[in-house]
């Protein structure tokens, strides 16, 4: 698998928020988004797009404390029809200020990694979810780039057991059963304990493995983008859905 540098994470972050863009100009802004119950394509856009301001504003900073996302001026547009521009250039005042911290400056970050280079991989992530949410409102297929999505995958086993919004996350507990998602390129294997769970990269199969054509596509089944049962699921497929409800973020 491809490692990554803070850099590197920074400018495909711009990508796919350009990517982002592209795919909500000319949607309804009403039009529900199916992945994200609850919101429409203009809430997810201005959600985005004030996730990429903010965490500019901190990594810019070095804030040393988590800012109130709420408080600011994200300077949201009246019309939809300027949301695509907004969210690109809130992409350029991102990426400035992730390329001009040094990825070991110490930020604040929910995670537990407090430097600026938890903030690239984040929003590089966080983008790629939310683009996939606007293209399945708008009816288009995602597609994840191979190497972005093994990373992807990685990054949400690495920032789950944080997601203390969720009080679910901490029933991700066992007693040495795994969970195994395969692609054809790269496979990783979960073990749960009674501590927690932990993740490797393997190939072997699990109490339950689920296999996909692409990481892409196990990155979307992570995030709760796309059903795991929609592909071979082979074993415990009850071990499987108990999981998908308790690792929802």
């Amino acid at each position: 698998m491809r490692t990554w540098t803070h850099l590197e994470y920074a400018e495909a972050a711009g990508r796919e928020i350009t990517r982002m863009a592209g795919a909500v100009r000319g949607l309804d802004p009403a039009a529900p988004v199916p992945t994200c119950p609850g919101w429409n394509v203009a809430d997810l856009v201005a959600h985005t797009g004030m996730v990429h301001r903010w965490a500019a504003a901190m990594v810019r900073d070095a804030a040393p404390r988590r800012y109130d996302r709420d408080a600011m001026d994200h300077g949201i547009p009246v019309d939809f029809a300027g949301y695509p521009g907004w969210l690109e250039a809130g992409g350029a005042v991102l990426v400035e200020a992730l390329k001009g911290q040094d990825p070991d400056t110490e930020v604040w970050g929910w995670a537990g990694d407090r430097r600026a280079r938890f903030w690239s991989r984040r929003q590089l992530h966080e983008t790629v979810v939310h683009r996939a949410d606007a293209e399945i409102a708008g009816g288009v297929a995602p597609l994840v780039d191979e190497d972005v999505a093994a990373d992807g995958v990685e990054e949400f086993f690495d920032v789950l057991p944080y997601a203390r919004w969720r009080p679910e996350v901490a029933e991700l507990r066992g007693d040495g059963e795994t969970i195994s998602w395969q692609t054809g390129g790269a496979g990783w294997l979960v073990r749960l304990s009674p501590d927690g769970y932990t993740y490797e990269r393997s190939g072997e199969p699990g109490t339950v493995t689920v296999r996909a054509g692409t990481a892409g596509e196990l990155m979307l089944i992570a995030w709760g983008r796309r059903d795991p049962e929609d592909h071979a699921v082979e074993g415990d497929a009850a071990l499987l859905r108990w999981w998908s409800e308790r690792s929802r973020i």
